[in-house]
């Protein structure tokens, strides 16, 4: 098969003598811009990740370190096919340096894969590390099949770091340990369903025990056969992976139904305000993990800026209030400048993820090291771990909802501002 890293090889053997005088040069002291491809989902049930994009993606251009770079954004519409098809273009059309994509694995898997099969360097974050690394792996259900990647790193949290923050929050409440696990037939809901590596072992340790009914299709109108398994089963919490539109559903239909768990904690759905804000009161106390805040007490490697001064600078340019994905989609492009000043061929893929194996940087989300701290022996080259912590939406008196981080025992450096409270 003919890919795009082995065009590049063939095409360096007749311009050697031209690139040879520009070996010893960092890229960014070239002054030819380095093209790098942003996979986004901006439209479709996925978007609310993409909403900084543009935000981003200008500050990063302005700064001293990104007047280097051109970025290249393409919309996968929140479908993995297209995702697949547009990074495609990128590298083959659009001839990109390096990949960047974030936004859950039906975004970073797709375009993480092609651009291992075309030795493509690609960057991705804001996916839990299992379902983007098993996720992508030939046969997910045989660890010892699993094999590492040559070309694309990943950092974000994982499903253990998950666990320990959900549990610490649940152990704030006095409940009877019994939750119930809202899963769709997705990479997410796959991965953290597996009753051998996803949320369930963890829980049982924990003193917890799931009950899980089984998957369901992303975008369902009806949600009785949960609602009544949870009923069934007594539980009094509620937690899963579940994109906004089918979260709002889901616990619409269970407060008509009677069931009022004393906790909801769920990824994905409401890591957004405007997703809180359409339940309304419903949304009081609703509880999901914090990967980034205003709070985090990490700066930007490439505007200096606090994650406060990040959030509140988002919410002067748009009118919008700060969410998550803003520090961890300026991370990416924090990450790639760092790379890309320590690589002298911008065309080199090979050198490109050497670097990146080589990072280690304090960004506005954390660390970002490809130290293999934390991690299993096969996971140890391809992802780096970042902080997490565990918040709560609170109702303000003004109107609107504020995040509130409650626990926060394995991230000690990022501040608490509360104590978790049970659902009314």
């Amino acid at each position: 098969m003919i890919t795009r890293r082995s065009l590049l090889k063939a095409s360096a053997a007749t311009g050697l003598a031209l690139a040879g005088s520009r070996l010893a040069t960092p890229a960014l002291a070239q002054g030819v811009k380095i093209r790098l491809g942003y996979v986004s989902p901006q439209t479709g049930p996925l978007a609310g990740f993409a909403e900084s994009d543009d935000y981003n993606i200008k500050a990063f251009l302005a700064s001293e370190a990104g007047k280097n770079f051109e970025v290249i954004v393409k919309d996968s519409q929140s479908n993995p096919n297209r995702a697949a098809e547009v990074a495609k273009s990128l590298i083959v059309d659009d001839e990109i340096n390096l990949m960047l994509v974030g936004s859950t694995p039906e975004n970073t898997n797709p375009v993480a894969t092609t651009c291992e099969a075309e030795g493509v360097p690609v960057i991705s974050t804001m996916a839990p590390w299992q379902p983007w690394f098993i996720g992508q792996q030939g046969n997910p259900a045989d660890p010892s099949s699993w094999k590492p990647f040559k070309f694309a790193y990943h950092y974000f949290w994982g499903l253990e770091d998950i666990i320990a923050v959900y549990t610490g929050m649940w152990k704030q409440l006095s409940t009877n340990g019994k939750v119930g696990g809202l899963f769709p037939n997705d990479a997410d809901g796959n991965a953290w369903g597996d009753p051998k590596n996803g949320l369930k072992p963890g829980l049982d340790a924990a003193g917890f025990s799931l009950s899980d009914p089984g998957r369901y299709q992303n975008l369902s109108d009806d949600f009785t056969a949960q609602v009544n398994a949870f009923k069934a089963a007594d539980a009094e919490i509620v937690t899963g992976v579940v994109i906004p539109p089918d979260f709002t559903t889901f616990w619409n239909q269970a407060r008509q139904q009677g069931f009022r768990p004393k906790a909801a904690t769920v990824a994905k759905a409401i890591l957004f305000p405007q997703s809180v804000e359409t339940l309304g009161d419903a949304g009081h106390n609703l509880s999901s993990e914090v990967w980034w805040s205003a709070s985090h007490p990490f700066k930007s490697s490439v505007t200096g800026q606090s994650s406060a001064d990040l959030a509140a600078d988002f919410t002067a340019k748009t009118g919008r209030p700060w969410t998550q994905p803003i520090g961890f989609v300026h991370s990416l492009f924090e990450v790639a400048a760092n790379v890309m000043g320590r690589v002298s061929d911008p065309g080199n893929a090979e050198a490109i993820a050497a670097a990146i194996a080589a990072t280690d940087m304090t960004t506005v989300v954390g660390k970002v090291s490809w130290s293999g701290a934390g991690l299993p022996p096969f996971a140890a080259k391809n992802v780096c771990k970042t902080p997490l912590v565990g918040g709560q939406w609170r109702k303000k008196a003004g109107g609107g909802f504020d995040l509130v981080i409650v626990e926060n025992a394995t991230a000690s450096e990022i501040p608490t501002a509360g104590k978790m409270e049970a659902l009314a």
